[in-house]
């Protein structure tokens, strides 16, 4: 009841942001996309624009400590490149904190075989938000090992009722921290993008409230891409976490579902899901037009572990094991309160929260061979 409670307040103060102050982050966004998409895009105007014309660079140089380096400059170098192709440089907004008329913002950049993180000092002038200096750091090559998507759900309620639905909070920081850990760029991803409903907080259990506390991730959780932010090119691993809230609006997302089945089939990439979020695949079809799961062994929160007193059960849309079963996957079980996954190729399903490890590692250790081949 102390977690629900904790889960309740930090959920209200996450909402009591005003419009004004969306408003102006939104405006800041927009700025900070005309640098990201000039840059892996080559359009040199487009990057000119959101700096201010004084703007410098502070950067790292292998000959010497600091490189300063103006915006016209900078532009020239990315008018090098082909401009409207993709150059593969990825970039992704980590942070933005915004004091009147001033704001810093923090990018992850992956470019070069290397993981840039920048720091961006902007400021309201007359024109709007302006970039007026920048910073970086990287780490070596291979600090990047892949990257990943972590699927969530934006329902707030248990369908048409009151009752109210969550992501699985457990479920999604070891998610992130094993993916985070083993050099993944890692991606949120929910239908509607924006914020999300979190469930199960548990303040005493020591990752999360590490992730309670990380700016980083509590930013991407409150901003997750929606499906046309995303290239599925880039991913090399999908992975769906439970809660209550997944099976009401990601199972008949077809834009998800496309992004899953091109990492699945076209990336040779990992499927992944964990308890509630295996309700994610069920709509999953391969390109000959079967269900992904058909002939597969899958596993995932068996019908027989539900508590069917509990009030939201009476409004889930299906019965995740009877409809895995229909659609030909080979579902399998082991006791209550026990982790469990099942492996099928590039399929990876657990059966609850405390598989969530489990599968995340087995997802890199299959995604990584398959790479090696």
């Amino acid at each position: 009841m102390k977690a629900f409670k904790i889960l309740i307040a930090g959920l209200i103060l996450m909402g009591t942001i005003s419009l004004k102050a969306q408003t102006e982050e939104e405006k800041i966004r927009l700025v900070i996309n005309d640098y990201i998409i000039g840059t892996s895009y080559s359009y040199p105007e487009q990057v000119k624009s959101a700096f201010h014309p004084g703007a410098d660079m502070f950067l790292d140089h292998k000959d010497k400590p600091l490189l300063i380096v103006s915006i016209e400059e900078y532009a020239n170098g990315v008018a090098k490149s082909e401009a409207g192709k993709f150059n593969g440089r990825i970039s992704n907004i980590l942070s933005i904190e915004r004091f009147e008329g001033i704001a810093t913002a923090k990018l992850e950049v992956l470019a070069y075989g290397k993981r840039f993180i920048d720091f961006i000092l902007l400021k309201k002038l007359e024109d709007g938000w302006k970039i007026i200096s920048k910073t970086a750091g990287s780490q070596p090559g291979d600090a990047q090992k892949g990257q990943a998507i972590i699927a969530v759900s934006n329902a707030n309620f248990q369908g048409d009722s009151d009752l109210a639905a969550g992501n699985s909070f457990s479920e999604v920081v070891v998610a992130y921290d094993g993916y985070k850990k083993a050099g993944y760029h890692v991606v949120f991803l929910s239908p509607k993008g924006g914020r999300i409903p979190l469930a199960y907080i548990n303040p005493s259990d020591s990752l999360q409230l590490h992730y309670l506390y990380d700016t980083d991730f509590m930013y991407a959780i409150k901003n997750t891409k929606k499906p046309s932010d995303i290239n599925p090119d880039n991913f090399d691993i999908i992975q769906y976490t439970g809660g209550s809230a997944p099976i009401y609006d990601i199972p008949q997302n077809e834009e998800i579902q496309k992004i899953a089945m091109h990492i699945y089939e076209k990336n040779n990439g990992v499927i992944a899901a964990v308890c509630h979020g295996t309700a994610c695949i069920v709509n999953l079809k391969t390109s000959d037009g079967k269900y992904l799961v058909n002939g597969k062994k899958v596993n995932g929160y068996p019908d027989s572990h539900e508590n069917k007193t509990l009030p939201h059960y009476q409004h889930y849309p299906f019965i995740l094991e009877t409809v895995l079963k229909e659609r030909g996957g080979k579902f399998k079980h082991s006791k209550i309160g026990e982790p469990y996954m099942e492996v099928d190729g590039r399929l990876i399903t657990g059966q609850n929260y405390l598989s969530s490890e489990m599968v995340t590692k087995k997802s890199i250790e299959i995604n990584q061979k398959t790479d090696n081949k």
